[in-house]
């Protein structure tokens, strides 16, 4: 009889170990389609040369991948890119980390104002962010030419100024992405304790040593999650504002990588190339982790 019911228990516990292999079966499912067979299917798509509509593809091997190593637009928009990514890190996350030092330590008066007003952006689609900034920054009638015009000064035409139009599509996404990275670091900074920040004051420590020395090691955990949704807004996020308002002219200055792949194959149907081109933005993005990884990761700080 022990024998049995040790041979019961054993069941039992096997049963208990496969119901959360069994309760994850959906959400693999899911990722399965959605994720994993799209991005088998990218891989195969960028050795052939098809344009959707033809009923064959042709075969070209690494064909797809050398043309855009030997395309000089392709390094200008590798460019634009990188461009792109380094704004977005100093508005998104280096400008929010400040903000919300200023307003948890200093401005402790109507700081809930502040809060609301930054976050406020984040509910507003990019779409009619993208459309609104267009009419306020319209170099003719737009209502800050005319206040530019009270003073004798004109506005540059930005949709058409290379570098000028990329640090206006990046504030345009930075409207929209700014609020959200604020208010995640706003929670980090206000959950550091009081008592180790307001000895320090007693100490008469400078701010500027209080931010560096123990808000950002002490937030870093928080500040490399920023970090990092920053780059992938430098990737992804800005393709709105790009496909409102440029559609990536003027000749490839305002485009990126995100944008310039979805223009091959929708707007060019080079499928092939536009999944080349794809994989080459997967494999630079995964670069740029494993070097965040490498150097940055092992100086974040884990509470317990």
């Amino acid at each position: 009889m022990s024998a049995i019911t040790a041979a019961m228990k054993q069941i039992s516990v096997s049963r208990k170990n496969w119901i959360p292999y069994l309760l994850l079966i959906p959400t693999i499912i899911i990722f399965a389609v959605f994720t994993f067979w799209p991005l088998l299917y990218t891989i195969y798509l960028s050795f052939f040369d098809w344009n959707m509509i033809s009923p064959t593809k042709e075969f070209v091997g690494f064909q797809n991948y050398l043309n855009i190593l030997a395309d000089p637009k392709s390094y200008k928009i590798f460019g634009n890119t990188f461009f792109y990514i380094v704004l977005l890190l100093v508005i998104n996350c280096a400008i929010p980390y400040v903000f919300a030092f200023v307003i948890d330590l200093i401005l402790t008066k109507w700081n809930g104002f502040y809060k609301g007003a930054l976050f406020l952006p984040a509910f507003i689609s990019l779409v009619v962010g993208s459309i609104l900034f267009t009419w306020i920054l319209n170099p003719i009638s737009g209502p800050l030419a005319i206040i530019f015009g009270w003073f004798g000064l004109e506005m540059p035409i930005w949709s058409k100024s290379q570098g000028w139009v990329i640090f206006v599509l990046s504030l345009i996404t930075s409207w929209k992405v700014f609020g959200y990275n604020f208010i995640v670091l706003y929670a980090s900074i206000n959950g550091i304790s009081r008592e180790l920040i307001e000895s320090a004051r007693l100490d008469n420590v400078p701010l500027w040593r209080i931010f560096f020395q123990i808000i950002l090691p002490m937030s870093s955990a928080t500040g490399i999650y920023v970090f990092i949704i920053t780059i992938v807004q430098g990737l992804q996020f800005v393709f709105t504002p790009i496909k409102v308002v440029t559609q990536g002219g003027p000749d490839y200055a305002s485009s990126n990588l995100i944008y310039h792949a979805y223009h091959e194959a929708f707007v060019l149907y080079r499928t092939g190339h536009s999944a080349a081109l794809s994989i080459l933005t997967m494999v630079i993005f995964l670069i740029l982790l494993i070097l965040e990884f490498k150097f940055v990761e092992r100086g974040i700080y884990y509470e317990n």
